[in-house]
């Protein structure tokens, strides 16, 4: 009765009444709760969590496209910025989501970045669950009203190129190189990965940075090239 009544709330807040609830219950199921219990007959959320980023994706590059006459390049990093781990972790706290999470003790108590990229890895299997329940139009809205409603902020604070983008320009400027990125090492349980990735422009190794996701961890090394540079 807990798991039916947190939907029931949760349907409430997100405003939308789904046909199949299990998605919705999938959608909040962390791969730590199903190991702690592992006699539940749940799936946890990181299949939802695969599509939704890809709907995210494509609504909010629809959506730019549409509605700004901007070149590919700013499209681009207007998009990194509204799709990025910070902006969902932001979405999910306006949301409450955390109240609705099922996660493992351990988890529960966690509350430094691990907790984050849950948050955000949640509002992208939300997204996955309103788009295989309700289809296109609804999962469009909740995007737009979610998500894109972070647009006016970020255009307003100037913070439209996160450090990968920003990296790769000043690399291209400077040395006319592209960086790459590669995974050094990948270590800790499958429900809470950490990775460090290392950059580097034409086999040079430059810096390298850690995170809960390769995205975290390629954003810090970007970050740390950077400021070697200044240096």
């Amino acid at each position: 009765m807990k798991i039916e009544k947190n939907i029931t709330d949760l349907e409430k807040i997100l405003n939308v009444r789904f046909k199949n609830r299990n998605l919705l219950k999938t959608a909040v199921t962390h791969r730590s709760y199903l190991n702690e219990y592992p006699e539940l007959s749940q799936e946890h959320n990181e299949r939802l969590e695969f599509l939704g980023d890809a709907v995210l994706e494509l609504f909010v590059s629809e959506y730019l496209y549409k509605e700004l006459k901007k070149p590919e390049g700013e499209m681009t990093n207007l998009r990194a910025s509204l799709v990025n781990s910070a902006t969902l972790t932001n979405v999910a706290k306006k949301i409450g989501i955390e109240n609705y999470l099922f996660l493992s003790k351990g988890e529960a108590n966690d509350t430094g970045r691990a907790r984050a990229s849950i948050l955000a890895n949640t509002v992208e299997a939300v997204i996955g669950a309103i788009y295989l329940d309700q289809g296109v139009s609804a999962s469009r809205e909740f995007i737009k009203k979610r998500v894109l409603s972070f647009l006016p902020e970020i255009l307003q604070k100037e913070i439209i190129k996160d450090h990968k983008s920003r990296f790769q320009e000043v690399a291209q400027e400077k040395f006319g190189i592209t960086p790459i990125y590669e995974v050094l090492k990948e270590w800790g349980p499958d429900h809470k990965k950490q990775f460090l990735v290392g950059v580097y422009l034409d086999k040079k190794f430059i810096s390298q940075g850690e995170g809960f996701s390769k995205q975290e961890a390629e954003e810090e090394a970007a970050n740390k090239a950077l400021q070697d540079l200044k240096n």
